[in-house]
């Protein structure tokens, strides 16, 4: 209690300074100051996530406040290298498609929940490490964000190689020699928010009424760190690899600006169909670590990338069900040297809204 009354005495006496009195009422200047900045935040804020400014002709509002949804994701991922001289080779690596499955809950446009790797079920990951994955999609009518983090596992095989004399192009076999780290962030805003919805085919938080497209403006940053042991590939490989193939770890920024296009269409009622692509312009940081370990390179490099987005919804409001995949596609050349990695995440769900909003309540 002393305690209580020592902190309030001095709080009283630090803040009694910055009192005015005016008719009987205290003002401050600094609460002044504070309340004009929390209105510009709350002005932004409502700006870029206020689900009414919309064209109810072409969008309604979802009139619940709360969802929950079974989801089944497969992730999909793919790695080349390549080198050129003396002759154009690639090797290309992809792991087994990883499946889980899990509830979610979902608070407008945003969905949290657990799942479970499936494969682990069965026993087809015996023997096999783990990788870590975490997505994270928001989308609110004008602003979509999407955080993304990766760490592999063993599990790789060699998927398909070309340029190497006597091996078929279709050669296949396990490698553990390849181990990823990746994160990044996009950010992209929606111009024709009014009438298009990306809600309305990724989270299920809308329902699109008319068909409509939209110029999509974003921006991307992602590193990428991998270690590649070239001495654990098949001896056949190892001996006709280009000098310029063989590094021990990459590691590399991705920095781009892109801009596409993303069109909902109505084809029945309650149905839609989505289909988004944006080329991105990329500006790439590298290092490569060669064989000798003396030969440390920084490169700098432009070059294109790709994002898409793609999904089909049926939606009546009260229940939904549907499927969408999200895949980015990153590619950098230099030289003598290729490197070009991609990833996407498959996702079939089905769910039901609950608790409707007050505005929507009968009286």
């Amino acid at each position: 209690m002393l305690k209580r009354l020592i902190i309030g005495l001095y709080l009283l006496l630090y803040l009694l300074p910055s009192f005015a009195w005016n008719g009987g009422d205290i003002i401050t200047s600094d609460s002044l100051k504070a309340e004009k900045k929390e209105n510009a935040f709350i002005k932004v804020f409502n700006y870029l996530f206020n689900p009414d400014d919309i064209d109810t002709t072409y969008i309604s509002p979802n009139r619940y406040n709360y969802a929950l949804m079974l989801d089944h994701f497969t992730n999909y991922e793919y790695y080349a290298v390549g080198s050129t001289t003396p002759k154009e080779q690639r090797i290309r690596f992809s792991p087994h498609p990883r499946n889980k499955i899990g509830p979610y809950f979902g608070w407008r446009w945003i969905f949290l929940g657990w799942s479970i790797d499936t494969d682990g079920l069965y026993g087809k990951q015996k023997g096999k490490r783990k990788g870590t994955e975490f997505d994270l999609s928001l989308y609110s009518s004008k602003l979509g964000v999407d955080v993304f983090y990766r760490r592999t596992g063993n599990d790789y095989r060699i998927h398909k190689i070309s340029g190497f004399d006597d091996i078929p192009s279709d050669y296949s076999e396990d490698f553990d020699g390849l181990k990823v780290d990746m994160k990044g962030l996009n950010l992209f805003y929606v111009f024709n928010y009014r009438r298009f919805s990306y809600p309305a085919a990724f989270s299920q938080s809308t329902n699109q009424l008319r068909s409509a497209g939209s110029l999509i403006g974003g921006f991307s940053i992602s590193t990428h760190n991998l270690d590649f042991d070239y001495t654990r590939l098949p001896l056949i490989i190892q001996e006709k690899m280009n000098p310029g193939s063989r590094m021990d770890h990459i590691k590399y920024t991705n920095i781009s600006l892109n801009l596409g296009y993303a069109y909902n269409w109505v084809f029945a009622k309650n149905w839609l169909a989505c289909i988004s692509f944006s080329p991105a312009v990329a500006y790439k940081t590298s290092r490569i670590e060669k064989e000798e370990k003396e030969n440390n390179e920084w490169y700098k490099n432009f070059n294109i990338d790709f994002i898409l987005r793609a999904g089909v919804v049926y939606n009546n409001s009260k229940y939904f069900a549907g499927t969408s995949f999200v895949g980015r596609t990153y590619d950098y050349y230099r030289g003598n040297f290729s490197l070009n990695n991609g990833f996407g995440t498959l996702q079939i769900y089905a769910g039901f809204n609950f608790y409707l909003k007050k505005q929507y309540r009968r009286k």
